[in-house]
């Protein structure tokens, strides 16, 4: 039965420093979590992700909304297993993702940055994870995604020559070209101007939709959410505070922390109302 991600009641922590609540040390590197370890007296836990559940359907796209700090990027992460769960299960299509290690859960991963090798052309760039592929398969391809994403016959391009918007575009077609069955993408667009990053929604939402393609998309953008989003899920000091269509969220707020994020002005009281 395919279900698609479950997220149930998790739970992300990390140790800081007990003076200035800062991250102890370095977090590790992508694909490597240090083993749970005893707190210091000097130390003390910080709860990024608070008892968060929530589901993405096949196809779907849902958007982690809040402001820096929500635990927006944590959730992502832990997901795509950067990060280890204090408590709590994700599973995918029912089986339990604990012990499947980041290279071997299939999801696409898209950050601020594009993260593109300059010393290898775009199609060399997005063929990177193609090398269980026939090479003669591998640049039909490349092909195929970058014409997906608006970039036809720019294979032998050099990464140098890219703009920012086409650079996204050249990250946004690497992670698709092996078929991922889940796209988990941490403020892709936040680094461009506005009238680009609207324009590259909408190619985002394209591609994602043409290609069957669920997606958790992590953003503080309300607009840039609403826009792209199936479903949308307000987060705030690690707490899942609402989650629904960009229609249900506007129209009936589930509370006024809600309704002050999504920007109303005013908010009544029921003694006001009455």
């Amino acid at each position: 039965v395919v279900t698609g991600l479950t997220v149930q009641d998790a739970i992300v922590r990390y140790v800081t420093s007990a003076e200035d609540g800062r991250t102890a040390g370095r977090r590790p590197a992508v694909t490597w979590v240090p083993k749970p370890r005893a707190v210091r007296a000097q130390e003390r836990l910080l709860t990024a992700v608070d008892r968060v559940s929530l589901e993405v359907a096949p196809g779907e796209i849902v958007a982690l909304l809040g402001p820096s700090g929500s635990g927006k990027s944590s959730l992502l992460r832990a997901i795509a297993g950067l990060e280890p769960l204090a408590s709590g299960r994700i599973t995918w299509d029912g089986s339990d993702l604990a012990r499947v290690p980041v290279h071997r859960r299939n999801f696409g991963l898209m950050f601020q940055e594009p993260a593109l090798f300059p010393n290898i052309d775009v199609g060399a760039n997005v063929a990177y994870g193609l090398h269980r592929l026939p090479r003669d398969r591998r640049e039909a391809v490349v092909e195929e995604v970058l014409d997906l994403v608006g970039l036809p016959g720019f294979a032998g391009r050099k990464v140098t020559e890219l703009s920012g918007g086409q650079a996204q575009r050249v990250a946004l077609a690497r992670s698709l070209a092996p078929r991922p069955r889940l796209m988990l993408l941490d403020e892709p667009l936040s680094a461009l101007d506005r009238g680009l990053r609207e324009r590259l929604v909408d190619v985002l939402g394209e591609v994602l939709r043409a290609t069957g393609t669920p997606a958790v998309h992590v953003t503080h953008d309300q607009d840039e959410a609403f826009a792209l989003a199936d479903r949308v899920a307000v987060l705030a000091e690690g707490r899942l505070l609402q989650i629904g269509t960009p229609a249900q969220l506007w129209h009936r707020p589930a509370s006024m922390e809600v309704a002050q994020f999504l920007g109303y002005g005013t908010v009544l009281t029921p003694e006001d109302a009455a």
